[in-house]
């Protein structure tokens, strides 16, 4: 019979482990933090039953519900990590999870995957409200698929735009501006009202948003329409955004 061997054989996890063990970290700190609760669900909720109430003042069911469902993302995905992450770098935080086995891939990793998890989540509620409210969708195989990628872009290109404002101010200045830059695109982005309901002279510039790219993507797959220029639009700004965020993040205060 072979001798139990009990000494110590430290390690680190395995890089998926440990990229989504912080994850679920990140999300439960998401989903717990009283006002990205509030931007994530109670604000789209809101508007979804005000909408409801008030008649076609927001807009009919059909156009407001999957303007919530892009407003949800919107909220996650930029309002929420950039908020998050200005002070997770003012504390230090990031710097002491970077020199971690995580490293700082896997801390981005693992961000990306908690924003997933998040607006899944969104989606399903704020889905499942708003058929019981009486939306009634009629999208196609194709437009559902094009709706997905849509979201994957938006949210990627979000959370770039999070990064690069987080990275660079102070967690005061993120705070303010994130949250400026929320209510200014809730209004005059795109994302809640359809285009049709600007000037016209100002369509063209809010076509270029991705926040207008998302919602009027949203809305045009709902009723199983196909826009490819939302798709480029959220592409673009990812791509620049990335790039952008990638040369000027700082890891520490």
């Amino acid at each position: 019979m072979s001798a139990l061997d009990l000494s110590p054989a430290p390690g680190a996890a395995p890089a998926r482990q440990r990229v989504v063990r912080h994850a679920l970290t990140e999300t439960r700190l998401l989903v717990r933090n009283g006002e990205q609760l509030l931007l994530a669900l109670v604000v789209p909720l809101g508007i979804l039953v005000a909408g409801r109430v008030v008649g076609g003042r927001l807009g009919a069911l059909e156009t407001l519900a999957p303007s919530v469902l892009a407003l949800a993302v919107w909220s996650t995905a930029f309002t929420s990590v950039a908020i998050a992450t200005g002070f997770e770098r003012r504390y230090g935080v990031l710097e002491r999870l970077a020199s971690t086995p995580l490293g700082r891939t896997g801390l981005l990793a693992g961000k990306a995957l908690a924003v997933v998890l998040v607006v899944v989540g969104q989606l399903v509620v704020l889905t499942a409200a708003a058929l019981l409210l009486g939306w009634r969708p009629t999208p196609t195989a194709g437009s559902a698929l094009a709706a997905a990628l849509l979201v994957v872009l938006a949210a990627a290109a979000f959370v770039s735009l999070a990064l690069l404002l987080a990275g660079r101010l102070r967690a005061e200045a993120t705070l303010g501006l994130a949250n400026l830059v929320y209510v200014v695109l809730l209004v005059g982005g795109g994302l809640v009202l359809p285009l049709s309901r600007y000037p016209a002279v100002l369509r063209p510039v809010l076509e270029l948003l991705p926040t207008a790219a998302l919602g009027e993507g949203l809305r045009s797959a709902a009723t199983g329409t196909v826009l490819g220029w939302p798709l480029l639009v959220c592409l673009v700004w990812l791509l620049l955004g990335g790039l952008a965020a990638r040369k000027v993040f700082r890891w520490t205060a």
